[in-house]
């Protein structure tokens, strides 16, 4: 799951406009920036597996900080507190809350049995959508195109950086996310880690487009 976890942030614009599509980029896609960095800690593990599922070449074999659910029940409070916080809105708060925990939910339904209850668990949930190809592209495609229709409906661009640059941001994220479940294996973990890195491009550059916008 990619690109269906920014169709989250941009369906939840038009629920609280003045929170800016790069925050709400950062807390649906919270888990997997938070991944690399405790990959690169050495606090979590991941396998490179070719052929393990339909879609990833991935096996998760220890990431309970990021994504065993009652870890990402924390990290869903805690930055709705931290948007409260700054902000003392309680609507919008609970909405990046609830951002930060649609990303496990999400998750639940594409991965194979691999993701935590809690830490330290011994049983893993996933319901396996990403052993199929051809499901995978078809639900997550849906979901992208549902989010981009919402955030069309609920925004209007001010200038062409609102509009050329929100077209720009769709297609950058389809080549990355199309280029990542057709491309050959990673090369390496920490390869992986680095690579991730570059999602904080994508959220830079969903909060100029969101600036160059307006609510309908």
């Amino acid at each position: 799951m990619f690109i269906g976890h920014f169709a989250v942030g941009m369906g939840s614009k038009a629920l609280k406009p003045q929170i800016s599509l790069g925050t709400l980029f950062i807390a649906s896609q919270f888990l997997d920036l938070l991944w690399p960095d405790l990959l690169l800690l050495g606090l979590e593990k991941v396998s490179i597996k070719p052929g393990i599922t339909e879609v990833g070449s991935l096996e998760f074999t220890s990431y309970p900080i990021s994504h065993s659910l009652l870890a990402v029940l924390g990290w869903s409070f805690s930055g709705g507190l931290l948007y409260w916080v700054f902000k003392k809105d309680l609507g919008a708060s609970v909405l990046i809350g609830v951002c930060v925990l649609s990303h496990w939910i999400l998750d639940l339904f594409v991965h194979i049995p691999d993701l935590p209850i809690t830490p330290g668990a011994s049983e893993y949930v996933g319901f396996g959508l990403w052993k199929s190809l051809t499901g995978t592209l078809l639900a997550e495609g849906l979901l992208f195109t549902i989010g981009i229709a919402i955030y069309i409906k609920a925004t209007k661009a001010v200038n062409k950086a609102g509009s050329f640059g929100f077209w720009g941001l769709i297609v950058f994220l389809v080549m990355v996310y199309l280029s990542s479940i057709l491309g050959p294996p990673p090369v390496s973990v920490s390869g992986i880690a680095w690579g991730a890195q570059l999602q904080w491009i994508i959220i830079i550059w969903a909060y100029w487009v969101d600036k160059n916008r307006v609510s309908r």
